[in-house]
């Protein structure tokens, strides 16, 4: 039996250690095989077609055509291979990145950093990179399985009868990983300034992203979005993302008309992450019992699978990403396969149904935009 193909990866980086470095990297990978090499964007353009890679490594800062420049060169052409940046953990590295991902990037890998010795950083970057460029072109999470090949979307992996919602919802949970940027830049600014309720997102990013991030997406929203601080007030039209590397919990403050407050931690990841959507989740259906409303948006791997099944045990309701428009169909496809979402819809009409659910939702946060203390 002939041998399978290898999948093919471009390399672009101006350092000769990081490329080095990549290259290594990928060949400790049997199913994979570095297609080239370039050292700025100019020269991966005139690459392409010669290379014909499957997914491109490319770095963030570079001379001649930057990374974020070249990112919207590819799609201007309409060259759709994944595209995973390479970014140092400094804060122009971070903006840039932010603003990559959200122009279609696939995904990101930190460069290598304070590590002892080569060995571990090479172990610690292959850890990081191969599982996401396995999910991104080739991997479980992406492909179709045979039995859906005749059939329509991913209604199949939904309830037969979607359950009525019990409860009219009072907080929206968000999930996302592997693609959420991208996801989050056109879900958010969907909602309007009127919207109801607070929104609490889990994004899988590091601590110096979470901030810009949400500072990006403060000026693309009508309503308020800024990284979650310990004691935050949980209130109606805001909307809170987690710090990267703590755990972000929702608590109860036991006296009557209160809000419940954010608790910030850095207990154990789970699932290999914090902050962890299972722990938002699992924090929300206990304060809000029937009325949390769970969004689960691409992802690699299943975190929120557990954190669905409490939402699920109290009564709430949960939406799921489909298939054909995640960039890893890991979280919302555990959540959908497992029966737990009530819909699983394309991202463009996520909103209106969030919208739609929370209609009758109390008034209180229908006033417009509400500003919470800086």
């Amino acid at each position: 039996m002939a041998p399978s193909r290898r999948n093919r990866i471009l390399i672009v980086d101006d350092s000769a250690v990081m490329r080095s470095f990549l290259r290594s990297v990928i060949a400790s990978d049997s199913a994979l095989e570095v297609a080239g090499t370039a050292v700025d964007g100019a020269s991966t353009l005139g690459l392409l077609e010669l290379n014909r890679p499957d997914l491109i490594l490319l770095d963030v800062e570079m001379p001649v055509m930057n990374g974020l420049d070249t990112l919207k060169q590819l799609r201007r052409r309409s060259h759709k291979m994944p595209v995973v940046m390479c970014s140092s953990l400094t804060r122009s590295g971070a903006r840039v990145t932010i603003e990559a991902l959200a122009a279609g990037a696939s995904d990101y890998v930190t460069k290598p950093a304070g590590h002892s010795s080569r060995e571990q950083a090479f172990q610690a970057l292959a850890q990081d990179l191969l599982p996401k460029i396995h999910a991104l072109i080739g991997g479980t999470e992406r492909q179709p399985l045979s039995s859906i090949a005749s059939r329509t979307n991913d209604a199949i992996f939904s309830p037969p009868k979607a359950p009525s919602i019990a409860s009219q919802p009072t907080v929206v949970v968000i999930g996302v990983s592997t693609g959420g940027p991208a996801a989050l830049d056109l879900l958010l600014p969907a909602l309007p300034a009127g919207f109801p309720l607070p929104i609490l997102i889990v994004q899988h990013m590091p601590e110096v992203f979470t901030g810009l991030f949400a500072q990006r997406l403060d000026h693309r929203c009508p309503l308020r979005v800024r990284e979650a601080r310990e004691g935050d007030q949980v209130l109606p039209g805001n909307i809170l993302i987690a710090r990267g590397g703590w755990h972000m919990e929702i608590v109860a403050c036991g006296h009557p008309g209160v809000p419940p407050k954010v608790h910030l931690n850095q207990e154990p990841p789970e699932n290999h992450c914090r902050p962890a959507v299972d722990v938002l989740f699992r924090s929300a259906a206990k304060v809000y019992g029937p009325g949390v409303l769970g969004v689960v948006l691409t992802g690699m791997g299943s975190d929120g699978l557990a954190g669905c099944r409490h939402i699920s045990n109290q009564g709430g309701t949960i939406i799921a990403q489909d298939r054909a428009t995640s960039t890893v169909w890991g979280m919302p496809g555990a959540v959908t396969q497992a029966g737990l979402a009530r819909k699983t819809l394309p991202l463009a009409a996520i909103a209106p149904e969030m919208v739609r659910i929370t209609s009758r939702s109390s008034a209180a946060g229908a006033q417009g935009r509400t500003r919470m203390a800086v």
